[in-house]
């Protein structure tokens, strides 16, 4: 596991948080503007010397005030992928990797040709970076920081400053990334899209500190955080194909706690994904009902009720087998209908997004 445990005051602001994540996969730092994910983020790689507090990565300590331990920013394993590229505008792609080669502790040019394949950037290299679009950029910026082979890769909104389109063709490659490198990375972000492609940890944060942390499908679907409120709010489930519909061209998700049809999208059978299911989206019956365009229909148990952003609204979250879902509805229907925590019921799921 990391900790991360730290203290900064600032006039105005202090962040004081104490995490234990798993020292593998993406854990995604959400939150709005202000709410201390950068400030978090230049913690953990040294950047803020007024931090108090432990930074443990994977084993090693960072940071220990208690114990005197402090290791200089250069010093610390990580590699740093800001907003902006950052590239050097005077050196084409290949010495700007180069560059960063030439910083790692255990320099090998393989790592760097690994990620130069990896991210797909080798017809890139004899190109300056304002011949670049801005995703090409930020693929050399992040090929440049794993060139280092570091133990923490640190992604500060690196698609923050991409229209959508852009945002799209690079997505693909961060989950690349997370399933080939095995490389833990610490990825802020306060896009909910980025959260339910990449997440397999969610930390949401707000005024400088934690109110939630945990395996991203149970924070999703937690109707006591920020996070749950507003459009966005909805359930990500994780599932594999386990039929196609050739006629209708749907596929069929099998997940444990139900199965959902999406639009098929090229998806093998046994093919792990991603779906995203809204909390506008899914509706509440007491009974199975009949003769319905709903295609999606599963038995639940009411796990918990919560107030929503409007007094007329509100989020129940549902129980599917080991899976969660959220629904909104408004307060008259939850009286309407009696629901209550523990009440067997049936969701109706009127649209669902493959995320990956």
């Amino acid at each position: 596991m990391h900790h991360i445990q730290l203290d900064l005051q600032r006039k105005g602001f202090d962040l004081s948080v104490d995490l234990h994540l798993p020292s593998q996969g993406i854990a995604v730092i959400y939150g709005t503007s202000g709410s201390g994910k950068t400030t978090l983020l230049r913690c953990v790689a040294g950047l803020e010397p007024q931090a108090n507090g432990r930074v443990e990565i994977a084993g090693e300590v960072w940071q220990d005030d208690a114990q005197g331990i402090r290791t200089p920013v250069y010093q610390r394993p990580l590699g740093y992928v800001f907003q902006e590229a950052s590239l050097f505008e005077h050196m084409d792609v290949q010495a700007n990797l180069n560059y960063g080669l030439k910083r790692s502790a255990r320099p090998h040019t393989h790592s760097l040709e690994h990620a130069v394949s990896l991210l797909g950037i080798g017809d890139l290299l004899k190109r300056r970076p304002h011949q670049l679009s801005g995703g090409e950029r930020q693929r050399v910026a992040i090929a440049r920081a794993l060139a280092t082979q570091p133990t923490l890769l640190l992604l500060d909104e690196p698609l923050a400053s991409l229209d959508f389109a852009r945002r799209q063709d690079i997505l693909p490659w961060l989950e690349k990334l997370r399933d080939e490198l095995h490389l833990p990375m610490l990825y802020v972000s306060h896009a909910a899209d980025e959260v339910a492609r990449l997440a397999d940890t969610l930390v949401v944060m707000q005024h400088g500190r934690v109110q939630a942390s945990g395996a991203v499908a149970e924070v999703l679907t937690s109707v006591r955080v920020p996070l749950s409120v507003g459009d966005d709010a909805g359930a990500l489930l994780s599932g594999h194909v386990s039929q196609i519909d050739q006629r209708w061209q749907l596929a069929c998700i099998g997940f444990d706690g139900g199965e959902l049809w999406v639009p098929n999208t090229g998806l093998m059978i046994g093919q792990a994904v991603r779906v995203r299911v809204l909390a506008r989206d899914v509706s509440i019956a007491l009974q199975a009902t009949q003769h319905t365009s709903i295609q999606n229909l599963m038995p639940c148990v009411i796990e918990s009720l919560g107030a929503d952003q409007h007094p007329s609204q509100a989020l129940v979250k549902l129980r599917c087998g080991q899976s969660a879902l959220l629904a909104r509805v408004t307060a008259r229907a939850v009286a309407d209908l009696g629901l209550a925590i523990g009440q067997e019921v049936w969701a109706q799921v009127k649209s669902v997004a493959l995320v990956k």
